[in-house]
């Protein structure tokens, strides 16, 4: 491999004028493509095989139109201390406004609270729900606007009005300003590392054309495959981290070649041929760990995955064709690895004759903080691996005490019109009035439906914590009916899931005794089920990603115990940050400090999330880094000195990598929205956790421990395991072949 990618570096820098065109084209279809496709609709979301998503299926079905896909709002009123909603003038204030919302653009109906029981028993609160003809997505910025508009009015003549609803998405703003932030301090990051401006903006240009590609095909998608903003924002995140960092590892390799006197069309082909290499295996470790949700088989974590796959295989393609071919256009303006640039009170590179460049010795033979630590970690490798190890399981043991959920609007900031009215129906109706629950009854088989309905009414009365239980309705032919259900506690307690399973429960009893099949949905138990689903799924998927990366790891670093462990010390750092996550999100310790406003359950998707992004993220570190080492040990040096020599080399690119990535996925904490804020966080501490800790205190701990054994692999798998060459010892033939100096093959022959 490292002999087909020093080819394709070579060819790409040659020949930069046709590679940067392609890309551009690229771009620009992939452009055209987002601007003329058309307008995604409703993202939907089902989970196939869970008794909800039946329900719902049922439901779509019996009551054709009944559960149709537009969007809805509820208009919470509240009056004034000391006063009532069924008082006369704020009963026509309230009648008023209802009136005015009916008529409303897109709207298809707004229910009266005074004749649809929906006034509190102390006649303070009172809601009215707005239904829309058109989804959530589709609704134009005026409907929404006339709402809040109609909302205003009502608080101008004394209530205070509160809206909830999907029809009131928050709309985007601070994800937007964390992104630049992010992006500043990745370009900071990267001036500092890469010495030069030129050299900091190729890894920053390059991922934002390739994240504009995956993005823009997604765009282009999103109506023909049911694709959501959730996907695209992930798409983004995931896609932008590692488009810098695989760049960055392509231009320090490069620099690095540079700096041992190699020409820059040479120097270019050798960081493709090595660096290049491990981007490759990097990114297929990424790749099967997002394209493994799908075995979740949950269609919108599979979208979701496969979309940030493919925006990580142009990552991986742009690192190993566009930036040679834009190294090729900077020239002189890279500099060799330990020159900087004026920016940084560099001055120009000078020539100096053999004999001064044969006495000083080669730049990135010299020490740095990299090979210091190092060397300190060698010398106490039991300290250093305790300390970490204890560190780690520490951080963990929140993740002890995980509860699982869905964030709803009462998740959401008090700041928020959708907040204030969750609160204000719970104030006024209960916590539960938040969370109902929707009981199918099926009741096609049973000789007397209406008996079986009412069978399971009486039943559901009697169960705890249940506060109210509507009379059935029935669907036309009469085979169906729907009750609503009212438990005590909010949608996401522990109360509410008890709650779900005790109706289960007794439904069974009910089938038994008269034929009809009893279902319970709505999106408090369809979370519930997804939270199961998750769960059910976690053990198969972690074996999955697992085995398959550890199998990669075994063809790359022809190794057994080297993939080992770097499979455990992803699970210690995705424990801790897990851990970390149920600290801050679950008990609000420094809740403050991002923004957490309201603790609770942990979202569903989270742990199976973290197991797959933060695995696949590891692998890059363990790559860029252990290569390196590799690469050192099978050209000649001792187990522990290629410890040292892997991190002289990568420690610092690897650290910058990491801040770079820390950046990209914080700036998403700054998101409005709670699943978005809680998936930038635990990304950004579980990048923290394995990087600084694991991979640069664990792992060289473990591997001066292990010694030459590190390496050990039987024999009978080497001969059968493909040679991918990634350390680039085939890139030794062709400098043998042009240079006949001894001393300078000897010079090439080293990493």
């Amino acid at each position: 491999m490292a002999t087909f990618l020093y080819k394709l570096g070579r060819l790409a820098f040659r020949r930069r004028h046709f590679a940067a065109l392609i890309w551009v084209a690229l771009l620009t279809l992939a452009g055209v493509g987002a601007a003329s496709a058309p307008a995604a609709g409703t993202s939907s979301f089902s989970i196939p095989g869970v008794e909800a998503q039946k329900a719902f299926d049922l439901l779509e079905q019996r009551f054709p139109g009944g559960s149709a896909d537009g969007a809805t709002a509820r208009v919470v009123f509240k009056a004034p201390d000391g006063q009532k909603v069924t008082d006369t003038a704020n009963k026509a204030i309230v009648e008023r406004t209802v009136k005015e919302l009916g008529n409303g653009s897109e709207v298809v109906s707004a229910t009266d609270p005074f004749t649809s029981n929906a006034v509190s028993k102390d006649g303070k609160v009172a809601y009215t729900s707005v239904k829309y003809d058109v989804s959530a997505v589709e609704i134009q910025d005026s409907t929404r606007e006339a709402l809040e508009a109609t909302g205003d009015k009502a608080k101008d003549a004394g209530l205070t009005v509160e809206m909830g609803g999907d029809a009131l998405q928050a709309q985007p703003g601070q994800e937007a300003i964390g992104e630049i932030i992010g992006l500043v301090i990745a370009a900071i990051v990267l001036v500092l590392t890469l010495g030069s401006l030129v050299a900091a903006g190729l890894p920053l240009l390059t991922a934002i054309i390739g994240v504009g590609i995956g993005g823009a095909t997604i765009t282009s998608l999103a109506s023909a495959f049911d694709l959501g903003d959730s996907t695209a924002t992930l798409a983004l995140m995931i896609g932008l981290a590692v488009g810098i960092d695989y760049a960055l590892f392509i231009v320090s390799r490069y620099r690095g070649e540079l700096a041992e006197g190699r020409d820059r069309e040479e120097a270019v082909g050798r960081a493709v041929g090595t660096a290049g290499s491990a981007v490759v295996f990097a990114g297929l470790t990424v790749v099967i760990a997002l394209g493994g949700l799908a075995v979740v088989n949950v269609p919108m974590l599979t979208k979701m995955g496969l979309a940030a796959a493919g925006t990580v295989v142009i990552a991986v393609l742009i690192a190993l064709t566009m930036v040679p071919a834009l190294l090729g256009y900077a020239g002189r303006k890279v500099k060799p690895a330990g020159e900087k640039g004026k920016l940084l009170g560099g001055r120009k590179a000078k020539k100096a004759g053999s004999a001064k460049a044969a006495t000083e010795g080669s730049v990135a033979d010299r020490p740095n903080l990299g090979s210091r630590w190092a060397s300190f970690v060698v010398r106490r490798p039991v300290a250093v691996l305790l300390l970490g190890v204890v560190g780690l399981g520490a951080m963990a043991l929140p993740a002890t005490q995980l509860e699982l959920g869905l964030p709803d609007e009462g998740s959401q900031p008090t700041s928020t019109t959708q907040r204030r009215a969750y609160d204000l129906l719970s104030e006024g109706f209960g916590p539960g009035f938040n969370g109902p629950l929707m009981l199918v009854v099926d009741a096609k088989g049973s000789a007397d439906p209406q008996a079986a309905a009412t069978a399971v009414t009486d039943e559901v009365k009697g169960l705890k914590d249940v506060v109210t239980v509507t009379p059935p309705t029935f669907n036309k032919v009469g085979d169906t009916a729907m009750i609503t259900v009212i438990p005590k506690s909010k949608p996401s307690s522990t109360q509410t899931e008890d709650v779900v399973h005790a109706i289960r429960a007794a439904g069974v009893d009910v089938t038994a005794d008269t034929d009809a099949k009893v279902l319970v949905t709505g999106t408090t138990a369809m979370n519930i089920d997804f939270s199961q689903k998750l769960n059910d799924a976690l053990i198969p998927y972690l074996g999955l990603v697992v085995g398959l990366a550890f199998l990669l790891l075994i063809v790359v670093f022809r190794s057994i115990l080297v993939p080992l462990k770097a499979a455990l010390g992803f699970l210690l750092s995705v424990l801790a940050a897990l851990g970390a996550v149920v600290a801050v999100f679950q008990w609000g310790w420094l809740g403050g400090l991002i923004g957490v406003e309201e603790t609770g359950p942990i979202m569903s998707m989270m742990p199976i999330f973290m197991v797959g992004v933060v695995f696949g993220l590891a692998m890059d570190y363990e790559v860029f880094l252990v290569t390196r080492m590799r690469e050192a040990y099978v050209h000649g040096e001792s187990a522990s000195q290629a410890v040292v020599t892997g991190f002289r080399h990568s420690a610092r690119v690897v650290a910058a990598a990491a801040v770079i990535m820390m950046a990209v996925f914080s700036g998403f904490v700054g998101s409005t929205e709670s699943i978005i804020k809680m998936i930038g966080f635990g990304l950004a501490i579980a990048v923290f956790f394995d990087a600084f800790i694991v991979r640069m205190a664990i792992v060289p701990a473990v591997l001066a421990l292990l010694g030459k054994k590190a390496w050990w692999i039987p024999k009978w798998l080497d001969r059968v395991l493909p040679n991918v060459d990634v350390e680039g010892e085939g890139l030794q033939k062709p400098a043998e072949a042009q240079h006949s100096d001894p001393d300078e093959d000897r010079e090439l022959v080293r990493a």
